[in-house]
């Protein structure tokens, strides 16, 4: 896994592409609906604000966070709805402050972990490299929604490369929420960065193979868009019927994407 110091940097870059992006927008923008259903653009900032409001909490006192994940077992999504809910009566400009707060408290509780030391979270404690790596994927994910909703196509950049290093280590989670046994055979992952540099995860015999644009899989594993819409090819059975249930999330997946639903 990537250095802490470094993944803090990507993401704390992708919090601010976000939020040049939603800076812009007007009230009814933000109110515009999202492709996830039932979520508006505000409602996006407001679950990305809750999420690193708990990831700081985890960073900084983790009986604070053991309280707060007990609340939330045994439905954790609707937890989660239901902490979107005081942020309802925020106006933009208050959400905007919010999220600012949140993603910058957050990254300073991470990186003011010790070495060595992880951080409780939702199943099992993570390296706090891991942790500031979910949360760009949770950034990336929740960013394309408000890209979506807003006619906005993002410029992906190579930051993409630690969404795509922690979308191998979960490879494992679109089986587990389906109830099914993982393939104990590892994977081979070869993807090209937008800059065109060559990826390459897994031992380079495995016989189930993933291969395409690394922002493309980046897109399938956050279930923003359908496979048949995206440049992958699966060479074994197995690599196959990943690309279908492919997700870098614990939990549902989801409703995911149409094919053809984006042009």
């Amino acid at each position: 896994m990537d250095n802490t110091q470094d993944v803090l940097k990507d993401l704390t870059a992708a919090v601010d592409d976000l939020d040049r992006l939603v800076t812009g927008l007007d009230d009814e923008q933000w109110r515009t609906p999202t492709p996830a259903p039932g979520w508006t653009v505000a409602d996006q900032i407001a679950h990305l604000t809750f999420i690193f409001d708990i990831a700081g909490t985890a960073a900084r006192d983790a009986e604070a966070f053991k309280a707060l994940a007990a609340g939330a077992a045994g439905d954790f999504d609707g937890a989660v709805n239901a902490a979107l809910q005081p942020f309802k009566s925020l106006t933009p400009q208050q959400l905007l402050t919010r999220w600012r707060a949140s993603a910058e408290a957050s990254v300073a509780a991470l990186a003011a972990v010790p070495a060595g030391q992880v951080v409780p979270w939702l199943v099992n404690p993570l390296p706090p490299a891991v942790l500031a790596c979910a949360g760009i994927m949770e950034v990336f994910a929740h960013g394309q929604d408000v890209a979506d909703a807003v006619g906005v196509r993002p410029e992906p950049t190579d930051r993409l490369r630690h969404l795509a290093g922690f979308a191998v280590l979960t490879r494992d989670f679109g089986y587990l929420s389906r109830g099914l046994t993982p393939p104990e055979e590892p994977f081979r992952f070869e993807l090209t960065a937008p800059s065109g540099t060559a990826w390459a995860f897994g031992p380079e015999d495995a016989t189930q193979k993933i291969t395409g644009p690394a922002h493309d899989f980046c897109l399938l594993v956050t279930r923003r868009r359908h496979r048949d819409d995206l440049a992958l090819v699966a060479t074994g059975d197995e690599a196959d019927h990943w690309l279908s249930i492919a997700q870098a999330y614990r939990g549902p997946a989801g409703e995911g994407r149409r094919p053809g639903q984006f042009s």
